[in-house]
Parts: structure tokens; C-alpha cells; sequence
């Protein structure tokens, strides 16, 4: 079957590429057309379109390259229309691609969305779309199964996709001392910078970071960088701090890293995959303005992933005027230094594990679309 895929940033690659593996199991004679990036490429098919042309964020930012949003929107309808797959599945990024999925239902092309926008977080409304365009949902959180009931949608929920790729990063991981070796790292703990996978997210809060962690002599800083992103971005912002770029080594940071600083989104949930204790930070443009209406629409407490599911301030997070280098440099204190409070991170990280099931989730996603594909 020609499967068409849209993932608009750097986790709908990941998990992208993971189910597209899966696929090519359940699905011998699988055909892959995506926007997405490196990572399905290594799967194989054709890219059509690279995520880091289309990961714009926050409302400032989609006004001034809203003409080439619009340019990417058209190529896509066009380009769906001409190769007309099976089906369309679509990863997260809701702006993008509730858009396409209107059309898509337009046109009589079947729509699977894997990985659900959160929608419980905010724009609760965008349920309306899901319902008038969407066949089938694929979810990954535990929680969003009585949501979407609530809104007359029924869900396919198969567990969450991270469970796999770091069960399979975890398979041939390096040891600690090969990993210090080949980045020429001492001995000292790990403090691991995650500043994100977009450009505005590092210009906003890797400096933050950068200030919070300066002077800890006693630590390794290390900030893991993203292909998408220029170096010389994280270079012109690194200079003259200690702080260690390194780059293709995401997992390979969080498996030894001691603490973190991290970026809210996928990050924070892997993050605490790794049980590695952090503090979450976020920022977009905007200031005061942007956090009075942020407070306004988010329609729960929480911002990162291990809060949400555990429906508690499990750790810590600093959100737009709060994200201050004296918050920061103060929790990372205590997350540096008390042991009682990171025992009840670890705590909480145990019972979140527990919540959210069981590894397989690509297998389950896969096997359950070619299944429903093929009226079994």
C-alpha cells in the first residue's frame, strides 16, 4: 500500500521513522511518500519536504513567514493529489495538519492521525476538526482516551512510542566510559543541556541555561545539538562558557547525565525515561503579553509531559517571565545537591512508567492501520 506521512518537526521524525519500520513488517509491499526528515529518509521513500523549512513557533513568528507556511500548505495538497496514497497519516502538529486533513477529507483520502495534538492542554475546539475529518486516531496517552470520549471521538490507544526507541537505543547503548572517551569527557557528572529543536526555542532559553550552570566547575556541562540547527547558532551563544557542544548524541547524554535542564516537550518525557532528574524551561516571544494570554488558554496547570500524566508538579517548571537565570540556578540547586527531593523525582518518575504501559507501541500503531487498511 502508499502510505503518505506529515511530521512537522523533530519527535514526529523519531516516532515517524519508528512506525514507517513497523510498517514495512506488517506491510511487505509498503510505499512512503513524507514530509518529515533524516531520520525516515533512513527508512526509506521519499522526502518531499525537510521538517526544519516548517518548524515555526509561537504567533509572531508563523505571521512573518506565513507565506511560506502557505507555500508549503499548497505543495502539500498538490502533492498529495498526484501521488494519492492509501492513506494519510499525520504525526502531531496540529496548525499544519488539521489543515490537510480537511482537504484530504475533501478529496476522499483516507486520514489516520498518529500521535494526537494536545488538544487537552489547549484549542480544545480544534475536536471539532478531528471528529469531521479524521477516521482514525492513534494515541499515546493513557488520558486521552476518556478526552476524546468526552468529544464522541473514538481512539486506537497504543502506548507511547518512546518506550521503543530507547528500548532500542538501549540495545547497543555505549558504556560510560566509551562515551566519555570518544567525547573526550572526564569523569565528573553529567549536567545535560536540552535547549530544544527549534531555532527560536535556542535563542530564547539556551542562554538561560548557559548563566544558570556557569561556575559549577565541579560538573560536566554538556548541551546535546540538533542537525536542524546551525552550529553556529549554538556557537555564538556557547562563547566563552564551558558548556560542550556535541551532536547525534541525544540519548547518549541522557543515559549518563547526573541532571537536566530541559526544553518542554518530548524531551522532558525522555528525559524522564532516562531517570534523569531535571527542571523543565520554556519561552517564546512575547513577554508579559504572551504569558497573560498563555495562562488564559492552557486550560490545565501543567506545561511538560511527566506532569501531565502524573497530574502533579512532579518536577519543577520555569514558563515565559518565570524562566529567570536566579529560578534556574536555584532549583538546579537542589536538584544538584538534596537527595531527598531527587529520590521523589525518581519516586514519581516510577509511577509514571507504570501509567503509561507497555513498549510495542510502532508494532501496535502498524499492525492496527494496515489492519483497519485492509478491513480485517
Amino acid at each position: 500500500m502508499k502510505y503518505y506521512i506529515i511530521a512537522g518537526e523533530a519527535s514526529g521524525d523519531l516516532h515517524g521513522s519508528n512506525l514507517m519500520k513497523e510498517m514495512k513488517v506488517a506491510d511487505a509491499a509498503a510505499e512512503f511518500r513524507f514530509f518529515g526528515g533524516d531520520l525516515m529518509q533512513q527508512v526509506g521513500g521519499d522526502l518531499v519536504k525537510h521538517y526544519r523549512e516548517m518548524a515555526f513557533m509561537g504567533f509572531l513568528n508563523v505571521i512573518l513567514n506565513i507565506r511560506t507556511i502557505k507555500r508549503n500548505m499548497n505543495f502539500c495538497k498538490k502533492d498529495l493529489l498526484e501521488y494519492h496514497p492509501d492513506v494519510l497519516i499525520l504525526i502531531d502538529y496540529a496548525g499544519f495538519n488539521l489543515r490537510i486533513a480537511e482537504f484530504a477529507k475533501q478529496n476522499n483520502i483516507k486520514i489516520y492521525y498518529y500521535i494526537s495534538p494536545k488538544l487537552w492542554a489547549w484549542k480544545e475546539y480544534r475536536v471539532k476538526k478531528i471528529r469531521a475529518f479524521v477516521d482514525e486516531m492513534f494515541t499515546i496517552f493513557p488520558f486521552e482516551t476518556a478526552f476524546f470520549k468526552k468529544h464522541g471521538v473514538d481512539v486506537n490507544y497504543v502506548g507511547n512510542p518512546l518506550f521503543d526507541s530507547i528500548g532500542e537505543f538501549k540495545k547497543t547503548a555505549k558504556s560510560k566510559a566509551e562515551f566519555l572517551k570518544e567525547h573526550q569527557l572526564d569523569e565528573r557528572p553529567i549536567i545535560a543541556l536540552l535547549a530544544g529543536s527549534r531555532v527560536q526555542e535556542i535563542k530564547y532559553i539556551l542562554s538561560v541555561m548557559r548563566d544558570a550552570v556557569a561556575g559549577r566547575n565541579e560538573y560536566q556541562l554538556v548541551l546535546p545539538g540538533v542537525n536542524s540547527v546551525d552550529k553556529k547558532l549554538y556557537e555564538s551563544i556557547l562563547k566563552g562558557s564551558e558548556i560542550k557542544l556535541l551532536f547525534n548524541a541525544t540519548y547518549d547524554v541522557l543515559n549518563h547525565a547526573h541532571t537536566a535542564l530541559v526544553t518542554s516537550g518530548t524531551a522532558s518525557l525522555e528525559t524522564a525515561l532516562f531517570n534523569v532528574p531535571q527542571t523543565v524551561l520554556y519561552k517564546m516571544e512575547g513577554g508579559r503579553v504572551m504569558d497573560f494570554i498563555a495562562r488564559r488558554l492552557v486550560k490545565i496547570p501543567w506545561a511538560s509531559l511527566p506532569n501531565i500524566i502524573l497530574q502533579k508538579f512532579a518536577i519543577k517548571e520555569y514558563i515565559q517571565l518565570e524562566m529567570t537565570v536566579e529560578n534556574v540556578s536555584a532549583e538546579l540547586d537542589k536538584l544538584l545537591s538534596d537527595q531527598k527531593y531527587r529520590q521523589q523525582i525518581f519516586d514519581d518518575y516510577k509511577k509514571m512508567n507504570e501509567f503509561m504501559g507497555e513498549s510495542g507501541c510502532s508494532k501496535r500503531a502498524a499492525e492496527k492501520m494496515i489492519e483497519l487498511l485492509r478491513g480485517e
